[in-house]
């Protein structure tokens, strides 16, 4: 009898026994939308172009099936060269997955390591020479260690680009185009991305041979498990609210987003102050900085990162039970992005979205993005007032206050130039 993947479970799959247990140790029962989607077709062969969320389970979607097929070939030999290369746009993700590939592929015969910029190229060099059957890397660097000889990649079956419309945002598609003259031309290539315009639609078909294309839930791109609802807050108090979302949740997970490397570092500053702990991430920080902090927040140890939108695409962070758009980001998709570190798998997550009278615009495209409106948080003078007198009954001087003070935004140029105090 054949059955349907939607109601299969992760042990009716005809995957090796050490697959099952790995799921198993890791309490995935039964695949999401994106992987029993996915999964049928990954085993076929088939390229596949499948646009779907953040948090809806992508990584596991092809990591699996192409551990399974890996390790069953008998004549899958590291010195043979890589078999799988996935192309990623951020450093920060191709350490994610490359953890996610580790650890589904544990006991297997399958051996997976991610190179990326930032860091020497030496010891990714040395790990390179003995031998890997799946690399993941950002295309900078890839293009690198190709472009000198380290990498081979006449060998590989099957390309994953994965959070495409990312890099193309990032401007990686000149490195992706270059990089493909060096894959054999009889590969599976498996296209994700979290969006889906014209510009995506042409590197896909440049790149898939007659692929099957994959939705998932294309009318609403905000995760269901995320209930996310915005409050009217002056740019000049936010830090109030902020502190006191955290006074108020202080077991709770927060993962802030700002707009800008500064901004990160102010509110960092403000929550210093007022004794709420923090650490920041933001594209200026060394590539070990951005690891030791990302593995802070992970691990608990610090309850709030406060981030540019650097940390929103793509990084799975265990647990985080709010995000905070302490400034609402200019592009729409960048929101769903963010509120998408919440809410994910089975999990539920809460997004909340300060907007001061500057940023009303980006609420109303956001709006006009997600296809519906976010719930607005009413609140009484008397209680927006109260707010604010929790956190100013602690001492602060007038150079401290004069710090936090933010411009208004400008459309164009993301703030305005603030006037010179005489």
């Amino acid at each position: 009898m054949h059955l349907n993947f939607y109601f299969m479970r992760f042990s009716q799959y005809h995957f090796v026994d050490e697959i099952k247990q790995n799921l198993e140790k890791l309490g995935f029962n039964k695949p999401t939308d994106i992987q029993y989607k996915c999964i049928p077709n990954i085993l076929r062969g088939e390229d596949l172009l499948a646009i779907a969320q953040t948090g809806t389970g992508k990584t596991a979607a092809f990591a699996i099936p192409i551990i399974h097929i890996l390790h069953t070939k008998s004549n899958t030999k590291r010195e043979d060269g890589i078999k799988l290369a996935v192309m990623v746009p951020t450093r920060e993700l191709a350490i994610q997955i490359n953890e996610v590939l580790q650890t589904l592929s544990r006991n297997t015969r399958v051996h997976s390591f991610s190179v990326f910029g930032g860091v020497e190229q030496g010891p990714q060099i040395s790990k390179l020479e003995k031998g890997i059957d799946i690399l993941v890397t950002t295309p900078g660097r890839m293009f690198d260690l190709v472009s000198q000889g380290y990498i081979k990649l006449n060998r590989v079956e099957v390309l994953v680009l994965d959070e495409a419309d990312h890099m193309l945002d990032m401007g990686f598609i000149k490195d992706i185009r270059d990089l493909i003259r060096f894959l054999p031309k009889k590969r599976q290539t498996l296209f994700f991305s979290a969006t889906i315009d014209d510009e995506i639609k042409d590197l896909a078909y440049s790149l898939v041979k007659n692929p099957i294309r994959i939705q998932v839930s294309p009318k609403d791109p905000v995760s269901k498990n995320v209930a996310h609802s915005v409050v009217f807050v002056a740019m000049d108090d936010k830090r109030f609210f902020l502190e006191r979302l955290v006074q108020e949740n202080p077991d709770s997970k927060i993962l802030v987003f700002v707009r800008t490397k500064v901004r990160c570092e102010r509110v960092q500053a403000a929550m210093q102050r007022v004794g709420v702990e923090s650490v920041f991430m933001h594209g200026g920080k060394e590539q070990q900085d951005r690891l030791d902090v990302m593995n802070t927040f992970k691990l608990g140890k610090v309850k709030m990162l406060i981030a540019t939108d650097v940390s929103a695409r793509g990084i799975d962070i265990p647990d985080v039970d709010f995000v905070v758009n302490y400034d609402l980001p200019e592009h729409p998709e960048n929101y769903v992005h963010r509120v998408g570190r919440t809410g994910r798998g089975r999990k539920k997550g809460l997004a909340y979205s300060f907007c001061d009278e500057s940023e009303r615009e980006f609420l109303v495209a956001i709006e006009n993005y997600i296809g519906k409106q976010v719930k607005v948080l009413e609140l009484a003078k008397e209680g927006y007032k109260e707010i604010k007198d929790f956190s100013l009954t602690k001492t602060m001087d007038l150079k401290d206050i004069l710090k936090e003070l933010e411009p208004p935004v400008n459309k164009r140029y993301g703030v305005k130039k603030a006037k010179k105090i005489k």
